[in-house]
């Protein structure tokens, strides 16, 4: 399906829970879904759900439902899910080893082939078989590697020098880990990741601010 121009962001926010749930439904051997229980499982109203997918194209068939099999195939389409990216960590903390455990990346498609940091007792140590590298290497490891993508989980003194650095070498795509907003050159995308901004959020929804 080709994707319409000016899709909300709010809109392409959602893309990765409906990526989630139909996998779920795939692993159930679900093979057909209407709008009305797709809504009772993932939590958006069955209009939600139509417009969402309007948005890309013509999914579905009234008095059908949705095929599950063609729907996730096509939502992982629209997340880019259909080609591998090289992604590196730089900053071996431990928000940086928690990501490099987590091994559900690696199935759909986000490869980590390196590990960054500047703390020489680390070099050579070894996260999920990917060894620990001193970050002088950086530049040259990124063009090396084809490297697509870089995690950021250093502290906010050095995050923006890292972030320039991985740009001039390449990177498109910047994971921000780091607890400050990254300046970034026009062409390069950033997903800021704030911890404290979603605890917040949970704290201002326990004290009824809704």
């Amino acid at each position: 399906m080709e994707k319409k121009k000016n899709i909300s962001m709010a809109v392409i926010k959602r893309l990765p829970k409906y990526q989630r749930y139909l996998r779920e439904l795939l692993d159930k051997d679900v093979d057909r879904i209407s709008s009305k229980e797709l809504s009772e499982k993932i939590g958006f109203t069955a209009s939600q759900i139509r417009q969402d997918l309007n948005c890309f194209g013509d999914f579905g068939q009234q008095g059908y439902g949705y095929n599950v099999e063609d729907l996730y195939k096509e939502i992982c389409n629209i997340l880019g899910l259909t080609k591998k990216y090289n992604t590196i960590i730089i900053g071996a903390g431990n928000i940086g080893q928690a990501i490099a455990n987590y091994t559900n990346f690696q199935k759909i498609n986000f490869d980590l082939v390196g590990i960054f940091d500047t703390n020489p007792k680390l070099y050579g140590l070894k996260i999920n078989d990917i060894e620990i590298n001193d970050i002088d290497f950086l530049g040259e490891f990124i063009k090396d590697k084809n490297v697509d993508i870089a995690i950021i989980c250093v502290p906010s003194r050095c995050a923006q020098e890292i972030c320039d650095i991985v740009v001039k070498n390449g990177i498109k795509g910047v994971w921000n880990f780091a607890p400050v907003d990254l300046l970034i050159p026009k062409g390069v995308i950033v997903e800021n990741v704030h911890l404290s901004d979603s605890l917040l959020t949970l704290s201002c929804l326990m004290n009824g601010s809704t």
